[in-house]
């Protein structure tokens, strides 16, 4: 590692609305000025690479992964927390929402005790300054789970939340129309069998919807008491989404349809798709395609769900896929439009007086290459 950051040059600067060839000076943590051709003085020599902001990931829940790398296994908390921190850093995100699971997934497993064991973990890195990212706290609440309010609750007395999403995977709704890639899907994450997860989904759904009707109210009540945004998530229907906006969502994550898209699009509510599904074309459990959402107007934000290299990725790819979308658009769908939905207004973008969260990208053919990463002016990888 080096001291810290004070200039770049020979850089292609990839701001808010343009690119060009230039250079950057930092001062105090932030970015001082900016300027286009040659620098005025020497500094870190970018050699023609490009500088982007640093990636803002508001939904990735791969901390799941380090934490239970095989079923029944939970690794060590800390050890976990700071592989996936690397990871995260590596990829270009700066600025990440640790998507934490609030409530168990009754097909599929939850974290129960271990959500304030691994909140604890996160708060020491963050307390020791042992994080390159910076890490903020997205609680995913499964708004049928029996105990869900009770884990937000716990949760809150202890770690501060930064957004709340409000998750329902009931059989036969929202991610899960389909019941037949209902059964698939859970097959594989819980190792049950199609019939046993099938055998009892009238129950599920009955018992599901009583449990919504009392604990949704009561999260979406507790999220404006402590001004914490609210995001939907799988939005399905025109209905679904006019729900959303009585309870004031300020995104909609991974909206399912075309229709769900378009009304929150019209509504005035970003709308987050994931970067792997751009990146392969589709969707993994068949809903609607990011591709076809950004082609009709209804991708703002970029995430990376399950693979946090995608991020990066997606966007490098974006204006190569849709038509009118250049480099520095498809970068504010993973920088400053989810900087700006979650109220973080210091960073997401190259400018004057913002926070010197910056990523030297190279490319290696069509992919982009993480090359150097610094926070607040100061390298991280």
């Amino acid at each position: 590692m080096t001291d810290n950051l004070t200039l770049i040059e020979n850089a292609e600067i990839v701001l808010a609305d343009c690119t060009f060839r230039g250079w950057l000076a930092v001062d105090g943590g932030n970015i001082v000025e900016i300027g286009e051709g040659k620098a005025p003085e020497r500094g870190h020599d970018a050699q023609g690479d490009y500088i982007v902001p640093g990636l803002v990931e508001l939904h990735t829940d791969h901390l799941e992964s380090h934490y239970v790398p095989r079923p029944k296994v939970r690794w060590n908390t800390m050890g976990a927390v700071m592989a996936y921190d690397a990871q995260i850093a590596a990829s270009g995100i700066t600025t990440v929402f640790d998507s934490l699971r609030a409530g168990a997934d009754l097909d599929g497993g939850g974290f129960g005790a271990d959500l304030l064991a691994l909140g604890e973990a996160l708060e020491e890195g963050r307390r020791n300054n042992l994080f390159r990212a910076e890490h903020r706290t997205h609680l995913r609440c499964e708004i049928p789970a029996p105990d869900v309010v009770e884990d937000v609750m716990a949760y809150a007395e202890k770690f501060d939340i930064s957004l709340m999403s409000l998750m329902d995977h009931t059989p036969g709704r929202r991610q899960f129309r389909d019941l037949e890639k209902y059964a698939i899907y859970y097959c594989r994450k819980s190792g049950k069998s199609a019939d046993e997860i099938m055998s009892d989904v009238d129950r599920r759904v009955a018992d599901n919807s009583a449990r919504s009707a009392v604990n949704r109210p009561a999260l979406v009540a507790f999220a404006r008491r402590r001004n914490i945004p609210l995001a939907s998530h799988d939005d399905t229907t025109v209905d679904e989404v006019a729900t959303s906006l009585e309870e004031g969502v300020a995104l909609a994550e991974f909206p399912t349809t075309i229709e769900s898209a378009i009304a929150c699009r019209d509504n005035k509510v970003a709308v987050m798709m994931g970067a792997p599904n751009l990146i392969r074309g589709g969707s993994h459990s068949g809903n609607l395609s990011a591709l076809e959402s950004a082609e009709s107007g209804c991708l703002d934000i970029l995430s990376s769900d399950y693979v946090p290299g995608s991020l990066l990725m997606a966007a490098f790819d974006m204006p190569n896929r849709i038509e009118g979308v250049d480099l520095a658009a498809a970068i504010r769908t993973v920088t400053k439009t989810p900087a700006e939905v979650t109220g973080l207004a210091d960073r997401g973008e190259i400018a004057t007086g913002k926070r010197a969260d910056l990523v030297r990208v190279a490319m290696a053919g069509s992919v982009p290459v993480v090359r150097r990463v610094w926070r607040g002016g100061q390298r991280v990888v």
